[in-house]
């Protein structure tokens, strides 16, 4: 009788650096090896499972992780890694042979919102609080400017604002638009 082991993978993707942890003793999964301790990030302990969002309540889930050190749970806390890629896993293993029995089942693909460091006599863990990839449908764009600056960080690669110079008038977009003419008080007599 065969026996078939669930396994939980993670993949955080960061600027610079992949992380592969999984529940327990090291796994290949195509390139990649997945192993239980990672030296700087430490374990992984588990996570919560995702909440669901109603209206404009975003869907969440937090990671907890065991770092090796303080040190090592501010690198993890880093604001650069905020957004940073996260994705689980479930993978059925055999026992006999040790690989993964067709695909892993995906769970969560998050994105890393914040940490939260919670030390305690011979404790150490962070929380990394996650919201799914959608959360950027309903970033709310407040204050942006018709520039060909703004025009191509929403559009990379679109240069449709760079020769629209020397107009006559300007206006402001997605804030009040400035006063038009001139303003002025004072008693005249």
């Amino acid at each position: 009788m065969d026996r078939i082991l669930l396994v939980g993978l993670m993949k955080m993707e960061l600027p610079g650096r992949t992380v592969l942890l999984c529940d327990g003793g090291f796994l290949r999964w195509g390139d990649d090896v997945y192993r239980s301790e990672d030296d700087t990030f430490g374990t992984l302990a588990g996570f919560e499972a995702m909440e669901e969002g109603v209206g404009d309540v975003i869907p969440a889930g937090t990671l907890t992780m065991l770092p090796a050190s303080t040190a090592a749970a501010a690198t993890i806390s880093r604001p650069g890694y905020q957004g940073s890629r996260i994705r689980l896993w479930i993978a059925e293993v055999d026992e006999a042979t040790g690989t993964i029995i067709g695909t892993p089942d995906l769970q969560a693909d998050w994105q890393v919102d914040r940490t939260t460091l919670t030390i305690g006599k011979g404790k150490r863990s962070l929380a990394i609080g996650c919201v799914t990839r959608a959360q950027r449908l309903l970033a709310r764009n407040e204050g942006n400017v018709l520039s060909s600056a703004f025009h191509s960080s929403v559009f990379p690669g679109e240069r449709g604002h760079d020769n629209a110079t020397g107009l006559a008038g300007s206006f402001a977009w997605g804030v009040a638009a400035p006063p038009r003419g001139v303003v002025a008080s004072g008693i005249s007599g």
